[in-house]
């Protein structure tokens, strides 16, 4: 069984940066590929980022790419969210995610991937 707990939200003015973290308890052996996802009230839970755990390969959403940064700690198997030139649109609650096998183009984004998740933390930029 695996157990993630998301920290590091809150709130930011546009332009502004927040880290958000997500730390894996558990079997984290059994789990190759970690990611974030986030979803606004009213909406689908979009693919925000995803790390292969092993190679460290990673894949960003478009509507991020050169904003956000994925960084991880296999050690303790912490996954970091490394998020600048945050705007009004990234206001969501964004939740970490595990599967058990590697992300790969295909997969990265598809939340019914993932068989893990944490509760979420919220971000919200004004």
């Amino acid at each position: 069984q695996v157990q993630l707990v998301e920290s590091g939200g809150g709130s930011v003015r546009a332009g502004g940066s927040l880290n958000v973290s997500c730390v894996g308890f558990g079997a984290m052996y059994a789990s190759s590929c970690m990611g974030w996802f986030r979803q606004a009230p009213g909406k689908e839970r979009e693919p925000v980022a995803s790390i292969v755990r092993g190679t460290g390969t990673s894949f960003y959403a478009d509507s991020v790419k050169g904003r956000f940064t994925l960084s991880k700690d296999n050690a303790t198997a912490t996954l970091y969210l490394q998020m600048d030139s945050l705007k009004p649109e990234d206001s969501s609650m964004y939740y970490c995610a595990a599967a058990r096998d590697d992300c790969r183009a295909a997969s990265w984004s598809d939340p019914g991937y993932f068989g893990y998740w944490g509760q979420g933390t919220q971000v919200t930029v004004s």
